[in-house]
């Protein structure tokens, strides 16, 4: 198995950035601000040809009893006791403080194998800065900077050295902390094998399936919910969740990945920079996603927000399941007024399905999964072009498309140009002439024939050239 290194330390010591250089990703968000991380935030590493899991938390104050700071610290604490080791990161700049005191205690308690680093040594007198940090009892600090890289590749030789079991034989050659660190370019030679692998492995991978709206409207509850356990903080406060957290997740055996994303409030709302990075993030999980669930709470009348987070969702061509929350404290009475409303407002999402549930008491989140598969299976649906040229031909003959100027538009044959979202091709003559109703009243025919259900569907035309045209 691989094994699981979590890195802990006090707020803005440097904990992302030294994640996303052992990961050699930008997954997680870096900003000069304390308390920036909340969620443990996983991803693969590799050293010297060993794969492990690496463990970003947030600040961790040990001692703190109550409010958004407690909840961090559970997150930490939950790091802590299933990892392999941990790696102790405290700030070089700053020097010891009572907080590495207490957090050094803790992980005393917690019986891991610690390596103690020191961050932010670049450019300094490494023996004078690290000598005060050997009265946290650890043995000998490594002097370290994640953001440029240095003294990584001793920091990571040092935590294998202290796992009981050493997981690769000391025979690799010599590499540079550069090159340990250098991320692959793109292939440039004929690799066909190579593509094919990395194509099968996108096509087989689970789905992958974020949560959104607007802030405190149930999102990490949802999540913990289906998982079963405390994996993302929920708090009943608006702008909890920060980064986009990734959490894998199996029902009925079947994997997949739910990403719990931060609320998304209207841009003259947004004024922190770190709102600003949490937004972008959002988006950012809502392109690279295979569904999107749409959570409103019942409660509130839906707002411009959701309406425009929805049509970013349509625009992105995601497939979409709504789940109405807090509906379990709806009162009968303003349920179907609710309804009424979803149904007015968001008129556009006509082919998505709508849940109620309640992510508080677990109420309606099998029928929400349920929902995703449906909508995954639709946006990957493979059309066979006999069947599309058929719905085209009945389509034309029970409703022909408006004659414009002295040509009527000639629809011939159709094919599928693309899944996720489903695009169909049609092709014939004097196309561009076509109007956007019956654009959508073919969409409508092809939706109904194929059952495509949660996922938008686009039509492109392609007018045939007239070879009786004068070529000047």
């Amino acid at each position: 198995m691989k094994p699981i290194i979590a890195i802990v330390g006090r707020p803005n010591v440097g904990k992302s950035t030294l994640f996303n250089r052992l990961t050699k990703t930008r997954d997680a968000i870096v900003a000069d601000f304390a308390g920036l991380t909340r969620d443990r935030h996983y991803g693969n590493a590799k050293f010297a040809d060993q794969e492990f899991i690496c463990i970003d938390t947030g600040g961790f104050e040990p001692v703190v009893k109550e409010g958004i700071l407690r909840e961090m610290a559970k997150q930490t604490l939950q790091a802590i006791d299933e990892c392999d080791a941990v790696i102790f990161l405290t700030d070089g700049r700053s020097g010891l403080t009572g907080h590495d005191f207490d957090i050094s205690e803790t992980l005393r308690k917690r019986g891991r194998p610690v390596v103690l680093a020191v961050n932010k040594t670049e450019g300094m007198a490494l023996t004078g800065i690290t000598a005060v940090f050997y009265e946290l009892g650890w043995g000998e600090p490594h002097p370290i900077s994640s953001a440029h890289g240095d003294g990584i590749r001793s920091l990571v030789e040092a935590v294998f050295d202290k796992l009981p079991f050493h997981p690769f034989a000391q025979t690799e050659p010599e590499v540079t902390d550069l090159e340990v660190l250098q991320i692959p370019s793109e292939p440039t030679s004929v690799e066909g094998d190579e593509k094919k692998a990395a194509s099968l492995a996108k096509a087989t991978r689970p789905p992958k399936i974020a949560i959104v709206g607007r802030p405190n409207v149930g999102k990490s509850t949802f999540i913990n919910a289906l998982v079963g356990e405390d994996r993302v903080i929920a708090f009943d406060q608006p702008g909890t969740t920060r980064d986009a957290i990734e959490v894998p997740f199996s029902r009925h055996g079947k994997p997949y990945v739910l990403v719990d994303t931060a609320g998304l409030r209207r841009r003259g709302k947004v004024f922190e920079t770190v709102e600003k990075f949490s937004v972008v993030k959002t988006l950012q999980a809502i392109n690279d996603a295979n569904v999107v669930v749409l959570m409103i709470d019942a409660r509130e009348p839906i707002s411009d927000q959701d309406a425009h987070i929805a049509g970013y969702i349509v625009e992105s061509g995601r497939a979409i399941v709504v789940a109405l929350n807090k509906w379990d404290s709806m009162p009968e009475s303003a349920r179907e007024l609710a309804k009424q409303e979803l149904r007015r407002k968001l008129a556009f999402l006509h082919f998505a399905s709508v849940h109620h549930v309640s992510a508080l008491k677990g109420y309606g989140l099998g029928a929400v999964l349920s929902a995703v598969d449906t909508a995954y299976a639709a946006a990957f649906a493979k059309l066979p072009t006999p069947k599309l040229t058929r719905t085209l031909i009945q389509a034309v003959e029970k409703q022909a498309p408006a004659r414009k100027g002295q040509n009527r538009p000639k629809l011939r044959y159709a094919h599928q140009g693309g899944q996720n979202p489903p695009i169909i091709v049609v092709h014939g003559n004097a196309l561009e002439k076509i109007m956007p109703a019956y654009r959508r009243y073919l969409e409508s025919a092809f939706r109904e024939t194929f059952k495509l259900i949660g996922t938008p569907l686009r039509i492109e035309f392609k007018t045939a050239k007239n070879p009786y045209t004068a070529v000047e």
